[in-house]
C-alpha cells in the first residue's frame, strides 16, 4: 500500500491575518507532524523555518535561532517531505523561471506540494514580520517589516505550494522561507536568483487542518473573510504568487 503524505496545518492564515497572534501550539508538538515547513512565532515575532526536523526563528534583527520545544506558534504548516520529483538546476535562473519549471511537473492545480531547494544563490531577498500586539492587523504590521538581501549565499528553501481553492486557509501559490547553510541568514522569500542547485517537489495526499480549540479568542472571533483575502494579497504581495 502506498504511504500517505499528509500536510499538517495548525490554524489558518485568515485567523492570523485578523490579528490572532498568540502562540497556542508548542514546537515540540508541531514537529511530531512534519520535518519541513513554514509559519510564524508567538506575537508574529519573525519567520518559522522547519528544516530536517528542526525549527528555526528568523527575526527582524537579522538573527537566526534554533527553537526549543516549548516555544509556541499561532500558525504553521509542516509535512514529512518525500520528494516525488527531483531535478538539477545547472544554470543561473530567476525565481520566476524556477517556479515555471517546478509547475511543469504538476499533475493538476488542485493538490498541495512541498518544496525543498538546496543551492547557491547569487541573490536572496527576504523579509521578517516584526513582533506585534494582538489586534493589530497583519497587513498593517507588514508595511513596516524589515527586508534584507544577501549575495552569493548557499542554503535551503523550504515551503508549501497551496491550490487557489485553499486561499485563506494558507497562501495560494508559493509560501517559501530560506535559511543559509551557516544558519546566519534567512526569512520569508521575496525574490532570488539561483546559480545552481537541486529542486525537490513532494506530493501531498491529504490535508490535516487543526485548530486552537482551547483559545476563546479564536473561537469567538468575527472574521470578515472577503476583507481578509484582500489583506492576504497585500501582505503577501511579492513575487511568490
Amino acid at each position: 500500500m502506498t504511504e500517505i503524505t499528509k500536510l499538517y496545518q495548525y490554524n489558518t492564515l485568515s485567523a492570523l491575518m485578523s490579528g490572532l497572534y498568540e502562540g497556542t501550539m508548542t514546537i515540540g508538538e508541531l514537529l511530531k507532524h512534519g520535518d519541513l515547513g513554514v509559519g510564524t512565532l508567538d506575537s508574529i515575532d519573525g519567520e518559522l523555518i522547519v528544516l530536517d526536523g528542526k525549527a528555526y526563528q528568523a527575526k527582524g534583527d537579522k538573527t537566526i535561532t534554533e527553537l526549543s520545544n516549548d516555544v509556541k506558534v499561532p500558525y504553521a504548516a509542516v509535512v514529512f517531505h518525500r520528494a516525488e520529483v527531483v531535478f538539477k538546476q545547472r544554470y543561473k535562473t530567476t525565481y520566476e523561471e524556477i517556479k515555471q519549471r517546478i509547475e511543469s511537473y504538476f499533475d493538476g492545480e488542485n493538490l498541495f506540494r512541498s518544496i525543498k531547494i538546496k543551492g547557491r544563490f547569487s541573490k536572496m531577498h527576504v523579509r521578517m514580520i516584526p513582533r506585534a500586539e494582538e489586534g493589530v492587523k497583519f497587513v498593517e504590521v507588514s508595511h513596516h517589516q524589515p527586508e534584507y538581501s544577501e549575495d552569493d549565499v548557499t542554503g535551503t528553501i523550504v515551503g508549501i505550494w497551496t491550490p487557489e481553492m485553499f486561499h485563506g486557509v494558507g497562501v495560494a501559490g508559493y509560501h517559501l522561507h530560506f535559511i543559509s547553510d551557516d544558519f546566519s541568514f534567512g526569512g520569508h522569500i521575496l525574490d532570488f536568483e539561483m546559480d545552481e542547485g537541486e529542486v525537490e517537489i513532494g506530493a501531498i495526499d491529504q490535508l490535516e487542518q487543526a485548530f486552537p480549540v482551547q483559545d476563546r479568542k479564536y473561537l469567538f472571533a468575527k472574521l470578515n473573510l472577503e476583507e481578509l483575502k484582500k489583506d492576504i494579497d497585500v501582505a503577501e504581495a511579492t513575487q511568490d504568487k
